[in-house]
């Protein structure tokens, strides 16, 4: 895309949830096609975090309905769920690609549900019954973020806090925008990545983690955080001589 705009270097790129494990991900192996990041939400892929998300009930102490919600759709369609408990992403990818389209709508709509319930400060049951109101419509999201969860978002172990000096090296600034009442992605992986990058020789890293703010980019404290670091990385750029602002 980048080429075929005909961009030189990325101003400014921008990710939140999935969308920041891929900003990180491209701005360490084409490091100087980038400036700045703004990322949200931060998920490293690490197993820890999906462990904690899908398999382990981490979940559960915050969203405790959510977490049983997403075991018992498991748990009633099971022929073995002793076995079956144990891989749990493992079974709602066997549902996801069943031929019986009831049986794939039903797996994405507890999939999808389930990441709904937890993914705001302040849950609307009313806005949840919506998106699940037509399955069909969930099957491509569920079925493509199952298959990344189940193989580790094709990154290796701690890939992404490794290659961090790439980013130092090339002088990339970083900011990093995250609720402290993200159930989805944890605080710790921002915290982790901030000091890791500052390790690395990252002058300018700014964390902040946003006080009454959850996992989506629609709460207004992320909102906020997320425009003043654009806004701040738009006065940066404009600074610099000869840089072209995309």
């Amino acid at each position: 895309l980048r080429t075929e705009l005909k961009i030189d270097r990325w101003g400014v790129l921008l990710g939140g949830s999935w969308g920041s494990t891929l900003a990180l991900a491209y701005a360490q192996a084409h490091p100087s096609r980038c400036s700045c990041l703004v990322l949200r939400g931060v998920f490293l892929f690490g197993p820890d975090e999906v462990n904690y998300l899908f398999s382990d009930g981490g979940t559960f102490g915050q969203n405790p309905a959510a977490w049983e919600a997403y075991c018992q759709y498991i748990e009633d369609t099971s022929s073995d769920w002793q076995r079956e408990k144990t891989n749990l992403l493992g079974a709602y990818w066997n549902r996801l690609r069943s031929e019986d389209k009831a049986t794939r709508e039903a797996a994405a709509a507890a999939f999808v549900g389930y990441e709904l319930s937890i993914s705001k400060t302040f849950i609307d049951p009313a806005i949840i019954e919506k998106y699940l109101g037509t399955p069909s419509v969930l099957i491509p999201f569920a079925v493509m973020e199952v298959h990344y969860m189940i193989n580790g978002g094709f990154v290796t172990r701690g890939q992404l806090l490794d290659n961090v000096k790439r980013m130092a090296d090339h002088g990339h600034r970083v900011a990093i925008a995250h609720g402290r009442g993200d159930y989805v992605c944890q605080p710790q992986a921002a915290w982790r990545l901030s000091k890791a990058l500052r390790c690395a020789g990252c002058g300018d890293v700014e964390l902040e983690f946003v006080s009454g703010a959850g996992h989506s980019d629609s709460e207004p404290g992320l909102v906020d955080a997320m425009v003043r670091a654009t806004d701040r990385f738009r006065d940066i750029l404009k600074g610099e001589r000869g840089t072209k602002i995309e």
